[in-house]
């Protein structure tokens, strides 16, 4: 709660409602008379966009997901099959 002061608000809506709905950025009144409103409200949004690309995990495909040690069992099996078959010529 605040008293005895005036507060200036901006408030953002989300671009993508699952992470959250909207933001609320309680703008100090110095910010406002160096940039404007339109400066205020632009830096709110970049500030939402950017938490949704941190907060947001981007799915990744299934060979990102294999665990290094498999990769390196399936290419010891790779090199051996090699070198067996390298033999046999």
């Amino acid at each position: 709660m605040v008293k005895g002061t005036s507060k200036r608000i901006v408030v953002v809506k989300s671009p993508d409602p699952k992470v959250f709905e909207e933001a609320i950025f309680i703008v100090k009144e110095d910010f406002l008379g160096r940039g404007g409103r339109a400066n205020a409200l632009e830096e709110a949004q970049k500030v939402a966009d950017e938490y949704i690309r941190s907060s947001v995990s981007v799915p990744r495909s299934f060979l990102l997901r294999i665990p290094p040690l498999v990769w390196a069992f399936i290419g010891a099996c790779i090199s051996a099959a090699a070198v067996l078959l390298l033999y046999q010529l």
